[in-house]
């Protein structure tokens, strides 16, 4: 019988934490710690629920930190996922650089000393960049220049994280996330909300505030289940498929245009749900959105094996929320 497991997940009030704890917690190899400022959601319908311990607390605090360490032993992995949505770091710089920077630092400080040489993957996001982009996909060679709080607050994080890899204090991956649609449940405070919220609201009855009127926008997206199973198999990558200096994978996803979004909800929603999209501008969320890249080079995720949603265009990251609709 393999040894378990012990791993801690932060962020597990949203919605990538729950995910990736709903497919670790079908297999008896691993022991969840999930934790957040909020009540961590325990996923329904999972093999081993018994194996999940829920630890509610604020990861801004060093004396929770260590509480938190002290009881995930002995431990193997940690996934970092909690933060400042984009729009709302916009809004509190304070805020985002407490939560999505400092509240890294120290955790990662005191993990570096309980547990050496300990697996972090940490959730980064493409709005590390800024324009001017490169015309075409995005390499792993160009440089993040973000225009916006959270993306500059995210380079600054996967920077220092990179660091403790190179030093051998920990074992350090960094999944660039790209937008992830559709999103179940309430809008978010991203200025990517509507990306989700354009399927989810009208095929719920609701009205979707579209903020640039622009059909042929395009965003570089992934579905929930895509970014679960990139991030086990991640879990699993030998430390060297990287170099030591350069941590950072751009998870898979599809460049779809707002146009390709609302043929995709006619299909699957029918074509009554068109009117409950409201395009109306918003020069803040619109500034931030066209400074981020619109697709990227997947080479380093397709050769370290990372999946990609089915296209073409909308049609498999649409066709999956509808899928789990009738499932609910």
């Amino acid at each position: 019988m393999s040894e378990v497991k012990n791993i801690i997940i932060t962020g597990t009030s949203g919605l990538v934490g729950p995910l990736l704890a709903s497919r670790l917690l079908n297999s008896s190899e691993y022991r969840l710690f999930l934790t957040d400022l909020y009540p961590p959601i325990l996923p329904q319908n999972v093999t081993y629920p018994q194996n999940a311990t829920l630890l509610q607390g604020d990861i801004t605090s060093p004396a929770f930190i260590t509480s938190l360490l002290e009881a995930a032993q002995p431990l193997h992995a940690v996934f970092l996922f909690h933060g400042i949505m984009s729009a709302a770091s916009e809004a509190n710089y304070d805020l985002s650089l407490k939560v999505n920077v400092d509240s890294i630092r120290l955790l990662t400080d005191h993990l570096r000393t309980t547990n050496p040489g300990c697996r972090v993957i940490y959730a980064s996001s493409q709005a590390v960049f800024g324009q001017p982009l490169p015309s075409g996909k995005i390499t792993d060679d160009v440089l993040p220049t973000p225009e916006s709080t959270y993306g500059c607050h995210k380079l600054m994080t996967e920077t220092y994280l990179t660091s403790l890899h190179r030093k051998g204090y920990l074992d350090v991956f960094i999944a660039r996330f790209p937008t992830i649609s559709v999103r179940p449940g309430k809008p978010t405070a991203a200025a990517s909300s509507f990306l989700s919220g354009i399927i989810r609201e009208p095929m719920a009855g609701q009205e979707c505030i579209v903020p640039i009127q622009d059909r042929d926008f395009k965003s570089f997206l992934a579905s929930p289940k895509t970014i679960a199973e990139n991030l086990v198999r991640t879990l699993k990558l030998e430390s060297d498929v990287l170099p030591v200096h350069k941590r950072v994978i751009q998870f898979p996803g599809v460049s779809v245009s707002i146009q390709e979004m609302m043929d995709a909800l006619a299909k699957y929603g029918g074509e009554d749900k068109l009117r409950l999209v409201k395009e109306v501008q918003d020069g803040n969320l619109e500034r931030i959105l066209r400074s981020w890249p619109t697709d990227f080079d997947l080479s380093t995720a397709e050769r370290l094996g990372l999946v990609v949603d089915e296209g073409p265009g909308a049609d498999g990251i649409v066709g999956e929320y509808a899928r789990s609709l009738t499932k609910a």
